[in-house]
């Protein structure tokens, strides 16, 4: 039998030394594309991995950091750049001259859904007419195949939309974001955890400026044993935990998943199943017309706007000023999200109304396409039965 063919055994977290830990940080904020594509949060949440990283021991030689800071972030120093060419260098070129046993992959930024089910990970010279990217089931492949010696231990975090490239109508195909591999290994163990499932937005909090996927893994991270190479089973469970919890309190719909490949065998740790009633079409209960609520809620609050109460004041000016007047408002962008929406609805085109005001305000694409698939199926979900 071939060695390449003998399954390595996990590496002990407890036996990991934090100098053979690798880790490429990528947090990509500002894009080439202009303001609207800016995505407040992935470089606050790249540094705040990169800082765990080192309370673990983490040589500051051995994390990669790539970043794109908006221009309204807090300076940045002693980083590289987060372009398509720099990044595809680090993958190509310098981890595999790398040595270790654990590598971490870390992404925060734009991401879309292909229509072959790739995650495609903007880089930071993506523009509209050429959506420079890297694709994400190729690099795990090349990460797993004997260009990379060593490195048995792999674990990817992505905090990116999965959101449907049709979604989004681009006007131009999304150019290949594909890397080379090398000949195919059974010894690597790769986890790969994303912010959210096939089709789902990953939500961010312009507020805060972090993902809210990465905060909470990262508080996760924070709590669990093992250093620089917890187990990602127990990662996985954790942060699902939190998720579980938003949704049942009405909060964020993301759901978390888990992606393991391992010698033999690969394994997708599915969504919990919803309620019953969110599971039979035939009859939409209260639980199902709640998530469509959520979502168009969860739409909205994706706009930086709605995070300040002067501007989502100015919003509330373009709407009918008959409804404006029964209007309940609060300072809580959530609430007060809810109510204006709740308000609206009361007229078959009030929900459009709210959708034309927003998109009058801020004319990102990507997110009034989001807007106006939530709204559809809220809307529908609502419909009166015949």
């Amino acid at each position: 039998m071939s060695a390449d063919a003998v399954p390595a055994p996990a590496v002990s977290a407890d036996a990991v030394d934090p100098a053979r830990v690798v880790a490429l940080v990528v947090g990509v904020e500002r894009y080439a594309a202009g303001p609207r594509w800016t995505l407040p949060g992935p470089v606050r949440d790249a540094l705040r991995f990169r800082d765990w990283l080192r309370s673990t021991g983490v040589p500051d030689a051995n994390i990669l950091l790539h970043l794109a800071p908006a221009e309204t972030a807090e300076t940045v120093t002693g980083h590289r750049d987060a372009d398509h060419e720099t990044l595809r260098r680090a993958l190509v070129h310098e981890l595999p001259a790398r040595q270790g046993d654990v590598l971490w992959i870390w992404w925060g930024g734009h991401g879309v859904l292909d229509r072959d089910e790739h995650l495609r990970l903007y880089c930071a010279d993506a523009t509209d007419a050429d959506r420079r990217n890297i694709d994400l089931e190729s690099a795990r492949r090349r990460l797993s195949s004997d260009v990379l010696p060593g490195f048995t231990e792999q674990n990817w975090v992505v905090d990116a939309c999965q959101t449907f490239e049709e979604r989004h109508r681009p006007a131009v195909t999304i150019p290949d974001g594909s890397l080379p591999a090398g000949q195919r290994l059974r010894v690597h163990r790769q986890s790969v955890l994303l912010a959210a499932d096939r089709g789902q937005r990953a939500a961010n909090d312009p507020v805060g400026g972090q993902g809210v996927f990465s905060d909470i893994l990262l508080r996760e991270l924070a709590a669990l044993p093992g250093g620089p190479a917890p187990d990602p089973e127990a990662l996985f469970a954790a942060v699902r935990g939190r998720f579980d919890r938003l949704r049942a309190d009405g909060g964020h719909t993301q759901v978390p998943t888990l992606h393991l490949h391992r010698p033999g065998h690969a394994e997708h740790l599915p969504a919990p199943p919803g309620p019953p009633a969110a599971r039979n079409a035939g009859a939409p209960g209260p639980e199902r017309r709640g998530g469509g609520l959520a979502r168009v809620v969860d739409a909205l609050l994706a706009y930086p706007l709605m995070s300040d109460r002067d501007e989502r004041q100015t919003m509330v000016a373009e709407l009918d000023p008959v409804l404006v007047a029964r209007m309940p408002r609060h300072a809580v962008p959530r609430t007060d999200v809810l109510g204006i929406l709740r308000t609206l609805r009361r007229r078959p085109e009030g929900p459009w109304d709210l959708y034309r005001a927003v998109t009058l305000l801020d004319d990102d694409r990507d997110r009034a396409a989001e807007l106006a698939e939530a709204l559809r199926e809220f809307l529908a979900e609502n419909r009166p039965a015949p």
